[in-house]
């Protein structure tokens, strides 16, 4: 047979019939000399001689013939459908013929012989040792398509116009239409463009998978992230709000999901309604939106409170206080709340457009406390005998003032009181604006066309498993932009450390996903450590600030099922456009059916932003990565030497001013000791420690043990005589000595000598700097250094050296501190003077 047929269904067909019948297949003998012929039906007796059976073929053996025929059922004990023939001889390695055919006409077969099966071939040598599969391959090769005379040059949209116009001249010479209305050259045009844009994909291929020539944001993103480089997409700014309210208000509730704050455009105020054309239009002006963080109480008391001195005139508040007082009964004042002390007029004026808005400071309270003046009535004008109500409060250390405020003062004639006042009802707010519940494109389905192409085999019979179409991958893009990151706020934290004290690296935008059934999808900064079954995906930030979202496969990260349609709930608000001035923010938007109950006379009188807002980041450049990146990967993540441990220390602690590490041998192992030397302090907590220690668990070498301790601080004793000039009070030169030899830093910024930061471990001590210092104090015309040792220890006295050494984990410290006379001791022999 001619064909190379996969289905044989001829024999199953003459298997199931008893008249015809055909060759199945030949089994060769060992020795080459018998071919057991086998049929697909029994044979009759009779029914094939050796004058029916013929042998054909052979290359260097031609002459093999059959001697014998012999029926195998029939003769003996057998296979009725084997028949038996042996040759005179073995043939050669090739491909023989046995053919059946008839004695009255050698060209047919002989009767109830099948045409198609009354011959098959068989080689001699089939029980030769060999390795190939005896399994006839099936080749039909693949036509060769005539190759199309084309540019592969064309890379653009004018190039594959051209490039197709020129084909269509060629296989339609007729069609000559050129006019750009022509369906025929629209889909021309429409082709190019597709081609184009193919085009492009496969340049950014190459472009984009290489950190120095990427292009993309995410592409850069996906790079530095497998060198562990945080590279991030900007922060959203915040700012302290300030609510004034109707002289009735009390416990007005203020929630942060119902309530925007937006910069003023041509609609009037101060209360918008979300569901009203006003707000509508507001947003189309594009103003920044802001949104509570926290919810606030306001109380009609709090709208401005004045500063109680106890009957004294022209005070201020100092830098460096953390406390006031407040006039009037404050019940509703907790432990908590934010006050914003601002001044509220010019201190030589009297003005209020001549207060300086610079001069303004938001501070949380950690303590209320109420009180009387009994004669504080006699302070008033007129006088009285009243009891005036006041309010002591107390505010964390991290909210110290950084400057004075005047609460009151006199120019000239004109006394000027409530300078500076404390304003209530504020909350914390950050740029954003919540898009809630946005549709996104349903998930789709299994796309056939993005099925690979399986190569092609030489054996057509032998059927590739199936091949499972690839699903389409599911990127939707966000509607809105700019995506908000948002760092987490501690409701508990100092009012400045609210709003300066924040994070860049590792923030997570604001967004999240629910799908129909209510399932909520969480964003991820990567899918790198995602289970199959993890519902996260990832928002991935593009140049126009546009998001992305990525979802997993299956492997990284649950894969979203085909059609799924998700909805994204979202804020949109980053970098620095949010930082706005003081005083931008005068539009409230809300829902609150108490706030928009009475809009001709709103709850809500006034409404600002008294601080300016700060924190916002526009997300990094990428030509800031490409250049920090690489640098980044080469910064050590271990520590090896002393040295290491305790740069690694500062590194684990920015607080500390610095770190010593030093080996010791405890025995079975090393122990590396860290003596650690905080920021402007000289006591190291235990629990600072204990964070040090654990954090340095990431650094440290195998084998090797790590303990922080405190340094060892050694107290100075120092002596010295001035003269003072004539002119000078000596008290006065004695105070200012105290300063320039503290440990303080002084009212004018500048630190006294021995601040604690101003000496390291092992530094040694010179004299020299000190004579400097006091020598160029006013009103000094001499000194004399008398003493300079170890505090107690006589025999280190080092004036006659001028240097005190110090050992290697030793710091100098002389805090002449009454409370803690062993942290050093000065003494100071003043006279000369007034």
């Amino acid at each position: 047979m001619i064909y190379a047929c996969c289905d044989d269904r001829r024999r199953s067909i003459l298997a199931a019939q008893k008249i015809w019948n055909g060759i199945d297949y030949i089994d060769v003998s060992d020795d080459q000399l018998t071919l057991r012929v086998y049929f697909i039906i029994p044979l009759t007796p009779g029914q094939l001689t050796i004058g029916n059976v013929t042998i054909t073929g052979g290359e260097s053996i031609t002459n093999v013939a059959p001697v014998n025929v012999n029926e195998d059922g029939f003769a003996s004990p057998g296979d009725p459908t084997c028949l038996v023939v042996q040759v005179n001889g073995p043939g050669d390695f090739s491909t023989y013929t046995l053919s059946l055919v008839s004695t009255a006409d050698p060209t047919k077969p002989p009767p109830g012989i099948d045409f198609v099966l009354s011959s098959i071939g068989f080689s001699f040598k089939v029980s030769c040792p060999g390795t190939l599969d005896c399994q006839p391959v099936q080749d039909c090769p693949p036509v060769t398509a005539t190759p199309i005379d084309i540019s592969y040059l064309a890379k653009d949209f004018k190039s594959f116009l051209g490039l197709m116009q020129d084909r269509m001249a060629a296989i339609v010479p007729q069609w000559q239409e050129t006019h750009p209305a022509d369906l025929g050259q629209m889909l021309l045009e429409l082709l190019a463009f597709i081609g184009d844009y193919l085009s492009y994909q496969q340049d950014a291929v190459a472009t984009e998978a290489y950190l120095s020539t990427a292009r993309l944001r995410t592409s850069v993103r996906r790079h530095v992230r497998l060198i562990d480089y945080p590279m991030h997409d900007g922060r959203n700014a915040r700012t302290w709000v300030h609510f004034n309210v109707r002289s009735d208000v009390e416990a007005l509730n203020v929630a942060p999901v119902t309530t925007q704050l937006l910069t003023p455009g041509s609609q009037p105020g101060p209360i918008l309604s979300f569901t009203s054309s006003a707000y509508t239009q507001a947003i189309s002006e594009g103003p920044q939106v802001f949104e509570l963080m926290e919810g606030a109480t306001l109380y009609a008391e709090h709208n401005q409170i004045c500063f109680y001195t106890w009957g004294d005139r022209e005070c201020c508040l100092p830098a460096g206080a953390t406390s006031a007082w407040l006039r009037g009964s404050l019940p509703n004042l907790a432990p908590g709340n934010v006050l914003i002390f601002v001044e509220a007029k010019g201190p030589d004026t009297g003005q209020a457009a001549d207060a300086d808005p610079a001069h303004r400071w938001a501070v949380r309270l950690t303590s209320v406390t109420p009180l009387q003046d009994p004669i504080g009535g006699q302070f008033d004008d007129p006088p009285n005998s009243n009891v005036v109500n006041v309010t002591g409060i107390e505010w964390a250390a991290g909210d110290e003032l950084p400057f004075a405020f005047c609460l009151s003062s006199s120019y000239g004639a004109s006394y000027y009181d409530n300078v500076s006042v404390a304003l209530g009802n504020n909350a914390l707010a950050d740029n954003g604006q919540t898009i809630a519940a946005e549709a996104l494109p349903p998930v789709p389905g299994v796309n056939p066309a993005l099925t690979l192409a399986q190569p092609s085999i030489g054996d057509r019979c032998s059927h590739p498993p199936p091949v499972t179409p690839k699903p389409v991958r599911y990127n939707p893009t966000l509607a809105q932009a700019p995506l908000t990151f948002a760092d987490p706020y501690d409701p508990a934290a100092a009012a400045n450390v609210a709003l300066n004290s924040r994070v860049v690296d590792g923030l997570l935008p604001v967004v999240s996903l629910t799908d129909q059934s209510g399932y909520a999808w969480t964003v991820a900064a990567d899918l790198l450590n995602a289970g199959p079954n993890d519902p996260l995906f990832v928002a991935e930030i593009d140049n126009d600030g546009g998001a992305s979202l990525r979802f997993g496969n299956s492997v990284y990260g649950m894969a979203p099922v085909t059609d799924t349609v998700f909805q994204a709930s979202y804020r949109i608000g980053n970098g620095t456009a949010g930082n706005i001035g003081a005083d931008a923010l005068a539009l409230v938007a809300t829902n609150n059916p108490v706030l928009l109950s009475e809009l001709s006379n709103p709850y809500i009188t006034s409404f600002t932003n008294p601080l300016p807002a700060s924190g916002g980041i526009d997300p990094q450049p990428l030509s800031q990565v490409r250049q920090l990146a690489p640098i980044a990967f080469r910064t050590q993540e271990r520590a090896v030497t002393a040295q290491d441990y305790g740069a690694t220390a500062v590194r684990v602690d920015p607080s500390l001013s610095q770190a010593m590490g030093t080996f010791r041998w405890t025995g079975s192992w090393r122990t590396v000791f860290v003596s650690a030397d905080p920021e402007g302090s000289e006591t190291l907590s235990a629990a600072d420690a204990s964070e040090i220690q654990t954090g340095m668990e990431l650094y440290r070498m195998a084998g090797h043990d790590v303990a922080v301790m405190a340094p060892i601080y050694v107290s100075l004793e120092l002596q010295m005589q001035v003269c003072v000039q004539p002119g000078y009070l000596s008290r006065d030169v004695e105070q200012a000595l105290l300063n320039v030899l503290s440990n303080r830093i002084l009212p004018d910024g500048t630190v006294g000598a021995f601040y604690p930061d101003n000496f390291t471990f092992g530094q040694t001590i010179y004299l020299s700097p000190i004579y400097a210092l006091v020598q160029n104090t006013a009103g000094v015309d001499s000194v004399s250094i008398t003493r300079f040792q170890r505090q107690g220890q006589c025999s280190t006295n080092a004036v006659s050296t001028g240097a005190l050494v110090m050992d290697a984990l030793e710091i100098a410290r002389l805090d002449n501190d009454p409370n803690f006379p062993n942290h050093g001791i000065l003494k100071l022999c003043v006279a000369g003077g007034q």
